[in-house]
């Protein structure tokens, strides 16, 4: 008898719980109060930038209100002593104004405080604080790149975080930190937010980084959404304006073309050169820009990354005008990887390795630039028409998924890992570098997780 009454609140607790699963789930999304982005007289909005050299350059940012018109930063050498700052130095920052009371979705007046630590050893690790003196962030620590080209480092790479940051990019980029705590900077392939100059939406941005922002340096470049208008005026002239955050928040590297300064720029890290474009404007003068770059590239490995990619994911997004212009320049230069967003899915491929190539040798061997479209926020589309009639090869994709990508150099290698959200390995190929500075490509994808698509994962869309 005693069974049968367990047996019976057992189909009864089985019932229960099955009809609640398929109860409709509405989604709430959080509200924030206006004075929740707003700056105060302390740092907020800390965040790393490396200069060209991040061997001896590195650039930190961060925010007050205009009440604080004289900041600093202070930086030592750390070491395991606490009072490791005795033998620090302070320096004074350079202090902008922001006054974007009159711009649409801004509607801030802010201070940005900003120091280059410039002539810093390699393959160090520095610990700094900034502050006005009187009010100080906690120290936070960063690493030098090192002088030795071999040595082995790695670095992440994400795409858009654009929708729903903080409430969901914020774990990706948590996931990332603890799955490559040791990597030496971010690429962020655009479209951080999704409305340009919406502070909420930055605020979101930094909060979901957090401390990670003020001890490992990324590297950002705009894409579609960091460009908007900032009042009628633009919108009825069909104006769309960088971010106006963009420029005071970042400090960025001032090497690329007059006019697109700190959005697109370049630095060399160890033995790579990481080239980064805006694709949303000016591509012919960009073009030449990056040929002059490349020809004169010294480094073993060329890596680029910007917004729209040159082989899109999804249907009806292709850059037909902008492959045209910018793959040959990537052929001809022997670009090893291009790292790509927009196009809010996943997608990897690679093109052959150009001509002149020995009878025999086929592009499993060998291989020209790869290409990377992924996502990281929130925001998903559907996965659209194959690669093969644009002169690419697609090899694996994803719909529905968070991915951030964890890239890891030493010599002559280079190994290319997609996680998702929860830390699954998703991708993974190797490059290694031959003595004709060709490629031979390692498929690494059969140690992932099955393809994720629309049919296996809970629906994105109702």
């Amino acid at each position: 008898m005693k069974s049968n009454v367990f047996l019976f609140f057992g189909v009864l607790m089985f019932s229960s719980s099955f009809l609640f699963a398929q109860e409709s789930r509405v989604y709430k999304e959080p509200k924030f109060h206006l004075e929740w982005s707003k700056p105060s007289e302390y740092p907020d909005r800390i965040v790393l930038n490396f200069g060209q050299n991040p061997s001896s350059e590195v650039n930190v940012t961060w925010r007050t209100n205009i009440d604080i018109d004289i900041a600093y930063a202070e930086i030592a050498i750390a070491t395991a002593a606490p009072r490791f700052w005795k033998n620090g130095v302070t320096l004074l920052a350079k202090t902008e104004e922001l006054d974007a009371s009159d711009v649409l979705d801004a509607e801030v007046i802010a201070n940005y405080h900003s120091v280059e630590f410039r002539d810093l050893l390699p393959d160090t690790t520095y610990a700094y604080r900034v502050g006005d003196g009187e009010r100080w962030s906690e120290w936070f620590q960063f690493r030098t790149a090192s002088e030795n080209p071999d040595e082995k480092f790695s670095f992440l790479y994400v795409g858009d975080a654009q929708n729903y940051i903080l409430e969901l990019w914020s774990r990706l980029i948590r996931e990332g930190f603890r799955k490559a705590p040791d990597a030496r900077f971010f690429v962020h392939a655009g479209d951080l937010i999704n409305r340009a100059h919406r502070e909420q939406e930055w605020h979101e941005w930094f909060t979901a980084g957090g401390f990670i922002h003020s001890m490992i340096p990324s590297m950002p470049v705009p894409g579609n959404h960091e460009y908007r208008a900032k009042n009628q005026d633009e919108t009825n002239q069909r104006i769309r304006s960088l971010s106006v955050q963009w420029k005071p928040q970042f400090t960025l590297p001032e090497n690329g073309p007059k006019g697109l300064e700190e959005t697109v720029y370049f630095m060399d890290y160890q033995d790579v050169r990481i080239i980064f474009l805006d694709s949303n404007r000016d591509h012919q003068l960009q073009a030449k820009w990056l040929e002059d770059v490349l020809a004169s590239n010294p480094k073993k490995w060329t890596i680029v990354s910007y917004h729209h990619p040159l082989f899109s994911a999804s249907n009806g997004r292709d850059n037909e005008e902008l492959r045209a212009l910018w793959k040959p320049i990537f052929d001809k230069y022997k670009v090893d990887l291009a790292l790509q967003g927009h196009d809010h899915a996943y997608a990897r491929g690679r093109v052959a390795p150009g001509e002149n190539i020995m009878d025999g040798v086929n592009m499993r061997d060998l291989t020209g630039t790869v290409y990377v479209v992924s996502v990281s926020g929130g925001k998903m589309y559907e996965i659209g028409d194959d690669w093969t009639d644009k002169g690419g090869q697609r090899d694996r994709i994803a719909e529905n998924t968070q991915l951030f990508q964890v890239i890891t150099v030493e010599g002559d290698r280079l190994i290319f890992e997609a996680f998702t959200a929860i830390g699954e390995l998703y991708d993974s190929f190797e490059l290694v570098k031959q003595d004709n500075d060709l490629n031979q490509f390692i498929e690494l994808r059969v140690r992932a997780v099955p393809e994720k698509n629309n049919s296996n994962t809970i629906p994105y869309k109702d």
